[in-house]
């Protein structure tokens, strides 16, 4: 009893509702009123007497009813067809006062399945110790809304998740974010579950490998004492090049006659300045 209260489907099959009453075989849908309704207030399709009497026009080509047990037949499936039903049934022994013989509700569960998750990731920031990554995981298309959870190399982590949708019975749009600091390479899984369904992706995060570290350019100051300390060198080299063997040929290179006589006019002896005088009296 409890398996025909409940039916689940997904979009596009074939599903069967089935009804509280079989029609016995001594007797046939001539004397029955079958009513098939959805939320109590819309009749999907009506039999009175045998005969078709009324059909909701979006079930139109996509229902029909087996008239031994009633089973109301809905193909392709639509998320629309999602929610309770009624078969309520009425025998018309008496046709001025027919007699209620079923009148039970069966909920029909309508399930669309997700794409395979998404994984994409943006690097924000990088430095050699670390990187910034923004990590996006996205699935479209199912019903109903779904849970959306992940691991970073098999911890789970908590997805910042957003879901679009028209309405109640229309497909969901699911997107999860995070915000993740990356010191290595690591692997992260998003997952989409709706209705005990799952669906998987795993992407590999690499750090990047590449290092840059800025180069400052060199203070003003830096550059004016460089500039300063290369000028002195240069002109002391300069000096040093122009005078240091002038020098030197003075004195070490002398020619040897001119040392003999420099040593000669050393060792003459002094002149007295009586002598001097008589010389230049005569």
């Amino acid at each position: 009893a409890l398996e025909k209260k409940v039916v689940k489907s997904k979009v596009g099959e074939k599903v069967g509702l089935p009804c509280c009453h079989e029609i016995p075989s001594s007797e046939s849908l001539h004397n029955y009123r079958v009513y098939w309704q959805k939320n109590t207030t819309e009749v999907v399709l009506a039999y009175a007497e045998g005969k078709m009497i009324s059909k909701h026009e979006r079930y139109e080509n996509r229902t029909e009813m087996d008239t031994r047990n009633l089973t109301l037949w809905i193909s392709p499936m639509e998320i629309l067809d999602n929610g309770p039903y009624q078969c309520v049934v009425q025998h018309l022994r008496f046709p001025q006062n027919p007699v209620v013989v079923c009148d039970e509700p069966v909920t029909l569960f309508v399930t669309a399945d997700f794409s395979k998750p998404n994984i994409t990731a943006e690097v924000s920031t990088s430095s050699c110790e670390s990187t910034e990554m923004v990590v996006r995981c996205s699935s479209h298309g199912g019903f109903p809304k779904p849970k959306i959870s992940g691991a970073l190399n098999n911890v789970s982590v908590l997805w910042n998740a957003s879901w679009v949708s028209e309405s109640s019975l229309s497909p969901y749009n699911v997107t999860g974010k995070l915000w993740l600091n990356v010191t290595k390479d690591v692997s992260i899984t998003c997952s989409v579950e709706h209705n005990g369904l799952l669906k998987s992706t795993s992407l590999l995060l690499k750090k990047p490998n590449t290092c840059f570290v800025p180069t400052v350019p060199p203070s003003y100051n830096v550059i004016t004492a460089s500039s300063i300390i290369i000028i002195i060198f240069l002109l002391a080299i300069t000096l040093a090049a122009r005078y240091l063997p002038r020098h030197v040929c003075s004195h070490c290179f002398k020619p040897q006659d001119s040392v003999e006589e420099g040593v000669k006019e050393c060792m003459k002896p002094p002149m007295s300045s009586k002598g001097t005088s008589e010389t230049s009296s005569v």
